[in-house]
């Protein structure tokens, strides 16, 4: 080949004497065409002057990486290569869950294959399972090792062969790689205390206060009951922390005390974690969550948040995933400003994104019986670029934040501090009537600020015994289900698990609220998923025919979606078009019944069947919901090229079909 840049002579350099002739070929071709995007951005980053020893250095570590990937994976690059939009389909659905508490293991993950299969899943979260710090790790986001699973859950040959198995079954594996910080036992962190200059470089160490005070003055505190600021001692070299008081070197920890964070400024930083990216890939991972993308680059006079250098940084990774991994993909989490979420969400950086503003916002709905918020961000903020998708949920391992904008909410007279409040104190039960039982998470009583920590049943009514609890529940789900993108369930929650009373029991988690929505599987429940007269058997069911129609519908698949505005602040609506024409959907979120006007549906067909009853609507009269009430409408489907969805026994709400 001709050789005219000093990677290309890497790439000749790193190439193995039993590498086949056209695979390598093909991975000459993949890096060829993105290097000089590369060469670019790590220009942008890093300066001329260190740019090609350092992308020479940077195609010998992914040529290396290509040339270990088992041939398997190599097959699933090729089938992804020729179908990139394989996750915008409508038979994808998610779950997520914690290894320990749901299976016991990863043997125990394993074994709850066939249910996985029962469910539908095609995607499975397992939450933090690498080794990290024994005490507390922040559910496993303090890192202590990106290559040895924590010893308690098994070890990485266990999760390699799981990551097969589930790929086997059709479900692609997704973990969490931890971006911004390892823990304070990482190893780097380790030989950076031990005094090892080189590691002491992949952080943000500082003798004195006047770099972090200058830094402070214009970074927010994420975790104030942790620690003030966001610095903190620095360990003497025997390991022992001073107190704050008596510290002379300090270390940047965004979050926990024991979470520090990467110093991506230096470059070998940057290779040394697109090292651990490609390990995981490796072993047969399909979705890396970026964890805490929002702070992964620093600069002193800003907020250290959303900083225009964390994308550059994150398309890097993304080229290199293309070059040596391109199976593999990034889901972003960014729980920011719903204007700065999507700035994460390209093909060229996250091409999935969880969706916080939906699901705060289905929630907001429920509690207000009004769905104006809602209905303003899927008419504005929904609709996504090409080849990306949201994942979409009802609620997650995390807490519960309003994140939605101030200038949205100002539009309908609602003033964004006072509405927080309000929502804050009817989802922990200090609102008159409120049917929710959540916990608070950072709870500031002086201000009324915090987050929200509950199940989804029990902040839905389930635990407070609330006759509307099941519908709410559905409700909340039909709308993950049929706006577009990966459905996500937190596992547990298809059969109403409550919030855990013993969350607090533990020392290590009884500052940390949101343990009470982490409990551990509910085999009760789940035993009673196929009997209609539980509250288990009613959600289960209702929730899977709504996931059996989503599947038999093509027009959910992928995420184009049209407002649909019903003239009623209860009633949500939305289409999702289709070649034959638009499925419409609507959500009373009251609870009473409520009626969308004819005049409102003039410009639908006359008459539309839900494809969630069968039942024939004649829209001319207008269309009245029952309180909770869903219906997803197609205007004639026995004239459409796709076979109608098949009669299932029982109705959206979990009760039987009557014959």
């Amino acid at each position: 080949m001709l050789l005219t840049h000093p990677w290309m002579h890497a790439l000749d350099d790193a190439r193995q004497p039993e590498t086949d002739p056209a695979d390598w070929a093909e991975f000459v071709a993949r890096t060829s065409a993105e290097m000089p995007r590369i060469h670019g951005l790590m220009t942008e980053l890093y300066g001329s002057e260190r740019v090609d020893a350092e992308l020479a250095a940077f195609v010998t570590q992914l040529a290396e990486s290509w040339q270990h990937r088992p041939a398997e994976l190599r097959a699933v690059d090729a089938a992804r290569l020729a179908d990139p939009d394989w996750f915008q389909s409508n038979q994808m659905l998610g779950g997520v869950c914690y290894v320990d508490r749901y299976a016991g293991d990863l043997e125990g993950v394993r074994a709850r294959i066939p249910y996985f299969i029962e469910l539908g899943l095609t995607y499975l979260h397992l939450m933090p399972l690498f080794e990290a710090p024994a005490e507390n790790s922040d559910g496993g986001y303090a890192v202590s090792s990106y290559r040895e699973v924590n010893p308690a859950l098994g070890d990485m040959a266990q999760l390699q062969s799981l990551a097969a198995e589930l790929r086997a079954n059709g479900i692609a594996l997704v973990l969490d790689f931890i971006f911004n910080h390892t823990s304070n036992e990482h190893e780097w962190a380790r030989r950076a205390i031990a005094g090892e200059q080189e590691f002491e470089n992949y952080y943000w160490v500082f003798d004195g206060r006047e770099q972090p005070d200058a830094f402070e003055a214009t970074v927010r505190e994420i975790f104030p009951d942790d620690h003030p600021g966001s610095f903190v001692p620095f360990p003497h070299p025997d390991g022992t922390v001073p107190s704050r008081a008596e510290a002379e070197r300090w270390v940047w920890a965004t979050f926990h005390t024991f979470q520090w964070d990467l110093n991506y400024s230096n470059p070998a930083v940057m290779r040394a974690m697109a090292g651990e990216m490609l390990f995981l890939a490796n072993q047969g991972i399909d979705v890396l969550r970026m964890d805490a993308v929002a702070f992964i680059w620093k600069q002193l006079g800003t907020s250290c948040e959303n900083l225009p250098e964390a994308h550059l940084l994150i398309q890097i990774f993304t080229a290199a995933l293309r070059i040596a991994a391109p199976a593999v993909m990034f889901k972003s989490e960014a729980i920011v400003h719903p204007d700065q979420v999507v700035e994460y969400i390209s093909v060229d950086e996250c091409r999935i994104s969880y969706n916080p503003l939906q699901m705060a916002l289905i929630w907001n709905s429920l509690a207000t019986r009004d769905v104006r918020l809602l209905q303003q961000a899927l008419d504005r903020r929904h609709n996504l670029p090409p080849g990306t998708a949201w994942v979409n949920y009802v609620r997650s391992h995390d807490d519960i934040g309003w994140t939605f904008a101030d200038e949205d909410a100002a539009e309908f007279g609602i003033n964004g501090f006072d509405h927080r409040r309000f929502l804050n104190n009817f989802f922990v039960n200090r609102f008159p009537g409120s049917f929710a039982r959540g916990i608070p998470f950072q709870d500031n009583p002086k201000t009324g600020d915090c987050r929200i920590s509950g199940t989804t049943a029990s902040l839905a009514g389930l635990e407070a015994g609330d006759a509307g609890a099941i519908r709410r529940i559905l409700l909340a789900h039909s709308i993950v289900l049929s706006t577009g993108g990966i459905p996500l369930i937190y596992l547990g929650d298809e059969v109403g698990q409550l919030n855990d009373p013993h969350w607090a029991d533990v020392p290590a988690q009884a500052d940390d609220s949101r343990w009470a929505h982490r409990p551990h599987y509910p085999a009760e429940l789940y035993a009673q998923r196929s009997d209609p007269t539980t509250d288990a058997g009613r959600i289960f069911a209702g929730l899977q025919h709504l996931i059996a129609v989503r599947r038999a519908t093509p027009e959910f698949s992928g995420g184009t979606l049209i407002g649909f505005d019903t003239k009623n602040p209860h009633v949500l609506g939305y289409q999702r078009p289709g070649p034959a024409g638009a499925i419409v959907c609507f959500a009373n979120v009251a609870d009473q019944p409520h009626t969308i006007a004819a005049l409102t549906l003039s410009g639908l067909p006359g008459t539309m069947i839900d494809l969630l009853t069968d039942a024939r609507h004649t829209l001319r009269a207008g269309l009245t919901l029952p309180a909770h009430g869903v219906v997803w409408l197609r205007a004639d489907p026995e004239s459409a090229s796709y076979p109608a969805p098949a009669r299932t026994a029982v109705l959206p709400d979990g009760t039987p079909r009557a014959s």
